[in-house]
């Protein structure tokens, strides 16, 4: 959805625009509480998990950059050490204040298609109001999983190194 228009994609699991909005405020506030002494570039993420509960994150930066941790991976990992099951979260949304809606680095992208069903609707947003609505596959077409991996165990007769 962008606005009042449909949604991008075709998402099994759509979001309604209530609850996107919805998210992207939850996200906003996260943003607030980013860690951003380097970069100044503030981002807030919001996780709706399978019993409508929202995970918060934001970016949090390091003066090293390696180990500076992303919004969206945030709040995807703060859920799943909460107890929640990888793959049953609901949505995502994630901000910040930019011209257009923010889209997830290519790290979070990889994140989402591991922790996330590939329908899962994420919201890309800006603290402006803009936004609209992709899907994890959307953001990552073709992403390396645990396919690959079980492909190349089975061909090697299930021995692990």
């Amino acid at each position: 959805m962008s606005g009042n228009a449909s949604m991008n994609g075709n998402a099994s699991s759509p979001i309604g625009e209530r609850e996107a909005l919805a998210l992207l405020e939850a996200a906003a506030e996260a943003r607030t509480r980013a860690y951003i002494p380097y970069s100044g570039f503030a981002v807030g993420a919001a996780l709706l998990d399978a019993e409508g509960v929202v995970h918060p994150g934001c970016n949090i930066e390091n003066a090293a950059y390696g180990p500076t941790n992303c919004a969206e991976r945030t709040a995807l990992f703060s859920a799943v050490a909460a107890g929640r099951a990888p793959r049953s979260f609901r949505a995502i949304a994630v901000t910040a204040d930019t011209a257009e809606p923010v889209t997830p680095c290519g790290t979070c992208r990889q994140v989402l298609a591991e922790l996330c069903a590939p329908d899962m609707p994420v919201v890309l947003g800006t603290i402006r109001g803009k936004w609209r609505v992709t899907t994890v596959a959307e953001l990552l077409p073709g992403a390396f999983s645990s396919a690959q991996l079980e492909e190349d165990e089975a061909r090697k007769g299930g021995a692990r190194p």
